[in-house]
């Protein structure tokens, strides 16, 4: 005889939906549609599926701690998230519990994990470049844990999200760049499993495009850190590829550059004009000033916790998700004007 209990995993891998799916059509929630909530509660009733009572105990058991998964701190990105979170956070009556993937999907497993055990009251999450397995994130949900993405976001799961306009932020840089008369732009850009580099790379294209110039991948760099933008500029510098103006995927990245730019003997912004993404400080005191896409990290967080405490008061339930996109700035410095 099989003693194995029926889980929502198993009702969804007969079904081929997201386990996700099942739990809300178990629940009777209005975004899933009439048809697929009859063949999941027909389904249940034939595989005699019951509640995990443990898990449902858990869960009205939960601590006053947010858990905040992040990729590094030591960006002014993150810690200006983390300072919109802490603060609307504490205001009431929830302490937050940090965590850095540091860019490691193992680590990020691992941090899930440990807010599961925490009895997180919910989590905000930002993923790691290298994550493309999101079940350590499906786990949250099916411990009754609200999870909600900021920045960089999971695209397989129906979440509340806070994203800042990458594709209208990369489009503004990009025509930033042509309108002071620079014709040969590149693009240092992020991996394009993630959806902030297809869209900032989408928004350098279309904006080439709109403005009636071509786009070739011989344009698109995968570069996004300072130390890849030091030793990738260098490269294409030294290549002979003619570069006249550079959108980078971020500060760090950007910055980088122009001090792979400056070694080459070359002036910016005369001889190459160059654009970041994010406007930290350290864009403030390079020299030149960087130009750059201000990312509103500050309002991010808390828009971000905000999402998270509505979910966490109505106990995750019959609340449809919600994305809240915030717009970018152009933030013009003496990297791109003469």
């Amino acid at each position: 005889m099989n003693s194995h209990q029926t889980t929502i995993k198993d009702i969804a891998k007969t079904l081929g939906i997201s386990p996700s799916t099942v739990s809300r059509a178990l629940k009777d929630h209005p975004d899933i549609s009439v048809k697929t909530k009859r063949k999941v509660q027909e389904l249940a009733k034939e595989l005699k599926y019951q509640p995990n009572e443990i898990a449902l105990s858990l869960k009205n058991q939960r601590t006053k701690v947010i858990g905040i998964i992040i990729p590094e701190i030591i960006h002014h990105f993150f810690s200006s998230i983390i300072s919109g979170i802490s603060d609307v956070a504490y205001k009431n009556g929830y302490n937050i519990m940090i965590t850095q993937s540091n860019e490691s999907y193992e680590r990020e497993v691992q941090d899930v994990h440990m807010l599961i055990s925490s009895r997180a009251a919910g989590v905000l999450a930002s993923v790691a470049k290298t994550t493309q397995d999101f079940e350590h994130f499906r786990r949250l949900e099916q411990s009754g844990i609200p999870v909600v993405f900021f920045d960089r976001v999971c695209p397989e799961m129906d979440t509340d999200r806070v994203i800042v306009d990458d594709y209208r932020g990369a489009y503004m840089a990009t025509e930033h760049l042509l309108l002071q008369g620079k014709k040969q732009l590149i693009h240092l850009g992020a991996s394009q499993h993630m959806l902030i580099g297809q869209n900032r790379k989408n928004g350098f294209k279309d904006a080439l495009v709109g403005s009636g110039f071509r786009f070739e991948e011989s344009m698109f760099f995968k570069c996004d850190t300072f130390e890849e933008g030091i030793e990738m500029t260098a490269k294409i510098l030294a290549s002979g590829q003619k570069v006249d103006g550079i959108f980078a995927v971020n500060d760090a990245t950007a910055i980088g550059a122009m001090r792979s730019v400056k070694k080459a003997g070359l002036r910016i912004p005369e001889d190459i004009a160059i654009v970041g993404f994010t406007n930290g400080l350290i864009s403030q005191v390079t020299d030149p000033g960087l130009t750059t896409i201000e990312q509103h990290g500050f309002e991010m967080g808390k828009s971000a916790v905000e999402l998270l405490l509505r979910r966490i008061k109505s106990n995750n339930e019959n609340i449809k998700t919600e994305t809240v996109i915030l717009q970018p700035e152009l933030v013009v410095r003496e990297s791109t004007k003469s």
